[in-house]
C-alpha cells in the first residue's frame, strides 16, 4: 500500500510540474514575448524599407553641385491584391486603364510575392490624390525615396548616374541590394557608391483589414532608422568647370586642370558633354539612347578614356630624361635645316631654326632638336645597343604616367599606348634602332596619352620632380577622411637640377614673340606651356596645349586638347590661358589679341557629319556607272577588236581620279 500510495504522489507531481511549464510559457508567449502576436498578425505586419538619402557632394569652395529631392514610388505586391476600382487608380495616376492592366501584368511577371514597382516617381498631386484612397486598393503601398539632381547642370561624364540595380549587381552585393534598389553606375556615382549610399532603415507597420497603415509596431521598438550616406567634397573649382564647358561648346575634346601641390583635379571637362539631370527620373531610358545615338559621343569620359598623341607636348619630358641620363647638357646645340633625316625618312620641322640650344628649341618646339636629343639617347651606349637603351628610354618615361592607369577615383580609366621593345622585336626581329621609332621623339607614332597623363606631367614638372595621384575627392564624411594614396609623392627619375633651363623653355614658349604659344600670355601672370599639334588621320590635326602657373610656386597645371583644332597655339592655348586666368584671379581681363570667351564659346569645330543615305545614294550611282563604263568599253574593244592585253595596258596607264599621291611631301610634325 506504501509503494502504491508514494507512485500516486509522484504521478500527481509530474502532472503539476508539468501543468507549470505549460502555464509559464503561455505566460511568457502570451504577455513578455509578442513573437505569437507577431506570427498571427503576419498578414498586417509588413517591413517597409527606407531608403536613405544619398550623400551630397560639394565642390572646393563649399558649392553643393549634386543634391537630392524627395519623389514617391506606388509599390504593388500582386498576391495581396484583390479586385479593386481600375479606373479609380487610373485617374489617381493620371493614365490609362490599360497602362493599370499592363503594369499589374508585368508585376506579377516578375514575382507575385514580392513588391515591386508599379509607377516610379509619381507626382505630388498624384500622390495626395493616393494617400486619400489607399484603403481602396489592397497590395498597393506609397514609398518614399530621393533621387539626384545637379543645380548647375554641368559635368554630366564626371558624376555619372545612378540606376536600378541588376541581377548581378544582386548577386555581388552579398545581401545588401533587393530589386527596385538603386546604385551608382558611372562617374564618382559609381567610385563612391560605398560611402554615397548610406544604410538601409526598417518600419514595422501595421495595417488593418482595410489595407489602412496603423503606425509603426511595438512603438518602433524594432525599427531601425535610415542613415544617410556620407557627404563627399570634391576637389572641383565649379567657375572654372562652368568655364571650360561654355569654352568646348561645339567642339570635341577634353581639359584637365591639376593643383601641382595636392594632385586635386580643379576642372575635368569633357566634350561635347550633357546635362547629368538628363538622366534622372522617368524618361531616363530615352534620354540615355539619345546619347548613345549622339554621332558625336558625348557618353566617352575623354579625361581619362580619350586616348591621344601627346604631340610635341612630349619634348619637355624628352629633355628632362635626356638631362637625366647625361646624353645632352643643357648647352647642347644641333643644327636644323628645316627637316630632320632618319635614314631615308625625313621628319619636317616647321621652321628653320639653324644652330639651336634646347631652351630655344622648346619655345621654337624645334622638331629637328628633338630628334637629334632622341638620337643622343637611344644611341649613348653603341649602336649594336639600342635595344636595350630604348628599354631603359621607356622605363624612365613610364615613371611620368605613360602607358599606365595613374589611378584616379573614376572608373573605366585608360592607360594609353607605350610599347616596350618586345613589341618591334615581333615586328620587326632583332633589325631595329631609333629611326624605326623616330616620331615618339616628337610624341607622334606609336605613343598614345590621356589628357589627365597630360596634365599630371605639367604637375610633376611644376613640382620639380615628383607628382601626386590626381583625384576628385579631396574628403570624405564629416571629418573629410582622404585616401592614403592620394597623399604620397610619386618621384619621376629627374633630379631637381635639371628642371630650371626646361621651364625657362616652357616660360619662353608662352612670353616671348618667337613662342608657339603666344596666344596664351596672361596680363600680369608668367605662365609656362607646351604647345602640340598632333596628327589626325580622319581631318584636320588636332590641338594640344599644356602648362602651369605661375612660373614660381604653381598653382595650377593644365591640359587642353581640341579635335580638329589645327596648331596648338590656335585654340588649345588660349582656351588654357582663359582658365587659368580665372582661377588665379576670379576675372578675364581684355586681351591685346583681342580674344574672348565668348568668340572661342561660339567657334564651331564639329567634324562635318556623312549623310549615310547620301552615300548609299551614291554608291549605288557610282556602281551603276561602273556598269556602264564596262559595257561600252567591251563594245568599244569588240568594235576595233583590240587585244585584251593591249586594252588593260591602255586603261591602266589612265591616271586615277581623286586618288592620294603617297610620299608626295615629308609628313608635318609639330
Amino acid at each position: 500500500m506504501d509503494q502504491l500510495f508514494n507512485r500516486k504522489y509522484i504521478v500527481q507531481g509530474l502532472f503539476i510540474v508539468i501543468a507549470l511549464i505549460l502555464l509559464g510559457k503561455l505566460f511568457y508567449i502570451q504577455i513578455i514575448s509578442d513573437k505569437a502576436f507577431s506570427s498571427a498578425e503576419s498578414n498586417v505586419l509588413r517591413k517597409i524599407y527606407k531608403y536613405p538619402a544619398r550623400g551630397a557632394i560639394l565642390d572646393r569652395n563649399m558649392k553643393v553641385i549634386v543634391q537630392n529631392e524627395p519623389v514617391y514610388d506606388l509599390m504593388v505586391t500582386p498576391n495581396e491584391v484583390k479586385p479593386f476600382d481600375t479606373l479609380g487608380l487610373a485617374n489617381a495616376l493620371e493614365i490609362t486603364v490599360e497602362d493599370v492592366r499592363k503594369k499589374l501584368k508585368k508585376a506579377r511577371a516578375q514575382s507575385s510575392y514580392q513588391s515591386t514597382f508599379f509607377e516610379r516617381q509619381i507626382s505630388v498631386q498624384s500622390y495626395a490624390r493616393l494617400q486619400e484612397i489607399m484603403y481602396r486598393f489592397p497590395g498597393f503601398r506609397t514609398q518614399d525615396r530621393t533621387i539626384r539632381h545637379y543645380p548647375d547642370s554641368i559635368a554630366g561624364q564626371l558624376f555619372g548616374y545612378v540606376k536600378e540595380v541588376s541581377p548581378d549587381d544582386i548577386e555581388k552585393s552579398e545581401g545588401y541590394y533587393k530589386p527596385g534598389d538603386f546604385i551608382g553606375k558611372s562617374g564618382l556615382e559609381r567610385s563612391y557608391e560605398d560611402f554615397l549610399r548610406g544604410e538601409k532603415g526598417v518600419i514595422n507597420t501595421l495595417y488593418d483589414a482595410k489595407n489602412i497603415a496603423q503606425g509603426s509596431y511595438a512603438n518602433g521598438k524594432y525599427d531601425i532608422n535610415a542613415v544617410s550616406g556620407d557627404r563627399l567634397i570634391s576637389s572641383l573649382d565649379i567657375r572654372i568647370q562652368r568655364l571650360g564647358e561654355e569654352l568646348m561648346k561645339n567642339k570635341v575634346g577634353a581639359i584637365v586642370a591639376i593643383e601641382p601641390s595636392t594632385g586635386e583635379i580643379l576642372a575635368f571637362i569633357s566634350s561635347p558633354g550633357y546635362d547629368p539631370n538628363q538622366l534622372v527620373g522617368k524618361d531616363w531610358g530615352k534620354n540615355y539612347m539619345s546619347l548613345i545615338a549622339n554621332p558625336y559621343r558625348p557618353q566617352i569620359v575623354r579625361p581619362i578614356a580619350g586616348q591621344y598623341s601627346p604631340g610635341s607636348s612630349f619634348k619637355p619630358v624628352d629633355a628632362l630624361v635626356a638631362l637625366q641620363d647625361g646624353a645632352i647638357d643643357p648647352n647642347t646645340t644641333f643644327f636644323c635645316p628645316g627637316y630632320y633625316m632618319a635614314g631615308n625618312h625625313k621628319v619636317k620641322c616647321e621652321h628653320v631654326d639653324g644652330t639651336i640650344n634646347m631652351q630655344r628649341g622648346i619655345a621654337r618646339s624645334c622638331n629637328t632638336y628633338f630628334c637629334h636629343v632622341f638620337q643622343s639617347i637611344i644611341t649613348k651606349n653603341g649602336m649594336k645597343n639600342q635595344r636595350q637603351t630604348y628599354s631603359k628610354w621607356h622605363d624612365q618615361i613610364s615613371k611620368w604616367g605613360f602607358g599606365q592607369k595613374l589611378g584616379i577615383d573614376m572608373p573605366f580609366e585608360k592607360k594609353g599606348i607605350f610599347y616596350q621593345a618586345d613589341h618591334y622585336d615581333k615586328i620587326y626581329g632583332k633589325r631595329w634602332g631609333y629611326t624605326t621609332v623616330i616620331s615618339q621623339a616628337i610624341g607622334q607614332g606609336e605613343i598614345t596619352s590621356t589628357p589627365l597623363q597630360m596634365a599630371n606631367v605639367m604637375a610633376a614638372i611644376a613640382n620639380r620632380g615628383y607628382y601626386l595621384k590626381p583625384h576628385l575627392i579631396k574628403g570624405i564624411g564629416d571629418k573629410n577622411v582622404v585616401k592614403k594614396e592620394y597623399v604620397v609623392k610619386n618621384y619621376v627619375g629627374v633630379d631637381e637640377k635639371y628642371f630650371p633651363i626646361v621651364i625657362d623653355g616652357m616660360r619662353d614658349a608662352v612670353n616671348s614673340p618667337w613662342g608657339t604659344a603666344k596666344e596664351s600670355q596672361i596680363p600680369n601672370i608668367v605662365m609656362c606651356g607646351k604647345t602640340g599639334t598632333v596628327q589626325n588621320p580622319h581631318g584636320k590635326n588636332h590641338s594640344v596645349f599644356i602648362g602651369f602657373a605661375p612660373m614660381d610656386k604653381p598653382k595650377i597645371a593644365i591640359a587642353v586638347i581640341v579635335e580638329n583644332g589645327g596648331y596648338g597655339g590656335s585654340y588649345a592655348a588660349p582656351i588654357s590661358s582663359f582658365i587659368v586666368e580665372k582661377y588665379l584671379t576670379d576675372s578675364i581681363k581684355p586681351r591685346s589679341n583681342g580674344y574672348t570667351v565668348k568668340a572661342f564659346s561660339e567657334t564651331n569645330l564639329l567634324p562635318a557629319l556623312i549623310d549615310k543615305t547620301k552615300k548609299i545614294k551614291l554608291t549605288k550611282l557610282e556602281d551603276s556607272l561602273k556598269l556602264k563604263k564596262a559595257d561600252s568599253l567591251k563594245k568599244v574593244k569588240d568594235s576595233l577588236k583590240i587585244k585584251p592585253a593591249v586594252l588593260k595596258q591602255t586603261v591602266a596607264s589612265k591616271p586615277k581620279v581623286n586618288q592620294p599621291i603617297v610620299n608626295q611631301k615629308p609628313v608635318t610634325h609639330k
